[in-house]
C-alpha cells in the first residue's frame, strides 16, 4: 500500500469550521487553536496505525471499514475510511451528536 495521506471531504472540513466557529466564541482563541492542533493530530496518527479506530459505526450503519478515533481533550470524534491512496476523513462530529442519523444523512 503507496503512502497514504488524509483529505477532509466537504462535509468533515464544514464539521471543523463550524466547531472552530463555536469555540471561538465560547472559549475564546487559544480553546479554538487547541481544537485545531488536537483534530491535526488525530487526522496524521491515522496513516501510522493501520487498524486504529472502532468499527461500531461500521457494524451499526452497514459502511464497510468506517473507522472513528476520539479527538484527545475534547468531544468530538474524526470518522474516516482508507482508500488505496488516501484517508478519507468523512466527518468530524461533536459527540453529543445523533451520529448514526448525521452519518447516514451525509456523504
Amino acid at each position: 500500500m503507496s503512502q497514504q495521506r488524509p483529505q477532509l471531504r466537504r462535509c468533515a472540513a464544514s464539521d471543523l469550521d463550524e466547531a472552530i466557529a463555536y469555540l471561538r466564541s465560547s472559549a475564546g482563541d487559544t480553546a479554538a487553536l487547541a481544537l485545531i492542533d488536537a483534530v491535526e493530530r488525530g487526522i496524521n496518527q491515522t496513516p501510522r496505525s493501520l487498524n486504529a479506530g472502532s468499527l461500531r459505526f461500521a457494524f451499526e450503519l452497514g459502511i464497510p471499514e468506517l473507522r472513528a478515533v476520539r479527538v484527545k481533550r475534547f468531544p468530538y470524534v474524526i470518522f474516516y475510511v482508507r482508500t488505496e491512496d488516501r484517508i478519507d476523513i468523512w466527518r468530524v462530529l461533536h459527540t453529543r451528536r445523533d451520529i448514526p442519523a448525521t452519518l447516514a444523512d451525509g456523504d
